[in-house]
């Protein structure tokens, strides 16, 4: 679940939780309160809601009330009637007065407060006392008093006096009721607002703080350098998603790391390697010049191998140092490739004829097989780069040859969309746990740094990128002993690029 959707969730139940569990405690809240009524008014028939119930019985009281006072008016004045009234009455918490020319002819006992019945609304107020009705009615008004006048009956007894028959209703329960239970509602209710929000609050946050912090420990231990840990994602949120790529992050810089390392070793060792292929030759020619110094070559003929010595040792310091100068510059991408539509059919027989004559000196065959009806075969290539790729990986391939009839072949097949050279020989072969590597930085299948085989370990990686500068793939097959057969392919141009104006450094067309 996401955390939009999540906090979504959360507002809406902090909404909605409050006022549902407000209104279970109303209910139960509200089930008290009835219960403290019924224990107090105690209105005829009990089994009815008691509330209800007052309301009724004061209803029929004042209805009764209104009906005597019209029919038979005396009657009010009489003790019976007045105590069955006022018995109704005070089952439901209220009293009966009783006036006639300004006398208390009855006041009912329950009424406490004599200064009361002096201040009575005057003859001719009768009705429903609402508020409005009620201001200014001295000590019935004052909040400190506990009985309210609720109904007002003026009448004319048959002796032609006036007079008004009030129900009283005592203040004092519901008072109480009102201060305790507006507590229990409002302490209820800030109760119900802080549990729902703080657990809410406090779950979310969790979901989210939690795998906060796990990142925070993750990105502390890469500050301190640390490495071999996983992140594992807690959720399917955004954090969660965050994590898996915080995760891919340290996997990346962990190889990135190692990889860094391994160059680093790598690079030493080519420091080493190329110290001691450099320290030989140099070794070699200071040697032979101290030999013409010194007078050794008394003869033009030790004179003649000397200096030709001298040449091709410093012959193979050149290539070695051009070598490392050309990969410094391809791992740097600062040096230029000049592609152009080349046949690659005419180019390859061109480097054939070139090469044949030295790969047979040291007596290996070398032959080139283009597919049969396949005229041309256009690419766009750097020439001297691509000559180079092919130069590097005969050189190997003659490097490790240990047959007496050594041979090199080369085909170019037709594969769709692209053309492919292949470069086989029959030499010693390249180990399984080494072919995986051939292509990389510095490394060298052979480590024993013979005359023979020594090297750099830089020609197969030089190949690999020109290779991929050409937007193309190199790749190798070999077995121990079963020679080894290296792969290159090239996309095709297309048609309409070959026809059209072609400069080197346009975009290529494949």
């Amino acid at each position: 679940m996401s955390i939009r959707i999540r906090l979504l969730l959360s507002y809406i139940a902090m909404l909605l939780v409050p006022v549902i569990l407000f209104g279970i405690a109303v209910m139960i809240i509200s089930m008290a309160l009835l219960g403290d009524v019924k224990s107090i008014y105690k209105p005829d028939g009990s089994e009815r809601n008691t509330i209800a119930a007052v309301i009724e019985q004061e209803a029929d009281v004042s209805a009764e009330i209104r009906v005597r006072s019209l029919n038979s008016p005396d009657s009010l004045l009489e003790s019976k009637v007045q105590e069955l009234l006022d018995t109704q009455l005070t089952a439901i918490r209220m009293a009966l007065i009783v006036r006639k020319e300004g006398q208390i002819v009855y006041a009912s006992p329950s009424i406490d407060e004599p200064e009361l019945l002096e201040a009575l609304p005057a003859f001719g107020s009768g009705g429903d006392f609402h508020e409005e009705k009620m201001k200014n009615r001295g000590p019935w008004n004052d909040r400190q008093a506990h009985w309210f006048i609720t109904k007002q009956n003026d009448m004319l007894f048959t002796d032609g006096s006036k007079g008004s028959a009030f129900i009283a209703m005592d203040m004092n329960p519901l008072g109480r009721f009102a201060h305790r239970y507006f507590s229990v509602f409002l302490i209820t209710l800030l109760a119900i607002l802080v549990l729902t929000n703080g657990l809410l609050t406090y779950f979310v946050s969790r979901s989210i703080i939690r795998p906060l912090r796990s990142l925070q420990k993750a990105a502390d231990q890469i500050k301190e350098g640390n490495l071999d840990f996983v992140v594992k994602p807690e959720s399917k949120d955004e954090i969660g998603e965050l994590a898996s790529s915080f995760e891919q992050m340290r996997s990346r810089l962990k190889q990135s790391v190692q990889l860094q390392l391994q160059y680093e070793e790598n690079r030493k060792e080519l420091i080493s390697n190329i110290s001691h292929d450099l320290k030989t030759p140099v070794t070699a020619i200071k040697g032979y010049v101290e030999g013409i110094i010194d007078g050794v070559t008394n003869t033009p003929e030790k004179l003649d191998k000397y200096v030709k010595t001298i040449y091709n040792k410093s012959v193979q310091m050149d290539r070695l140092i051009d070598e490392l100068f050309l990969f410094s510059k391809l791992d740097l991408n600062s040096q230029p490739f000049h592609f152009e539509q080349v046949d690659l059919i005419a180019f390859l027989q061109d480097c054939t004829d070139e090469l044949h004559m030295d790969i047979e000196k040291q007596g290996v065959s070398f032959q080139f097989e283009p597919q049969p009806g396949v005229t041309e075969a256009w690419v766009a290539a750097d020439r001297d780069k691509l000559k180079r790729v092919l130069v590097n990986i005969m050189e190997n391939a003659m490097k490790y040859m240990d047959k007496d009839q050594g041979f090199i072949r080369m085909r170019m097949k037709d594969e769709g969309a692209a053309y492919a050279i292949e470069i086989e020989d029959n030499g010693q072969g390249i180990d399984a746990e080494a072919l995986p590597h051939i292509f990389d930085r510095f490394y060298r299948a052979d480590r024993s740094r013979n005359r023979n085989t020594g090297g750099s370990g830089l020609g197969l990686a030089i190949a690999k990128q020109i290779i991929e500068e050409h937007e193309g793939g190199i790749t190798a097959a070999s077995e121990p002993g079963g020679g080894t057969v290296i792969t290159i392919r090239l996309k095709k141009l297309t048609q309409g690029r070959r026809e059209g104006e072609f400069r080197h450094d346009q975009h290529i067309d494949y």
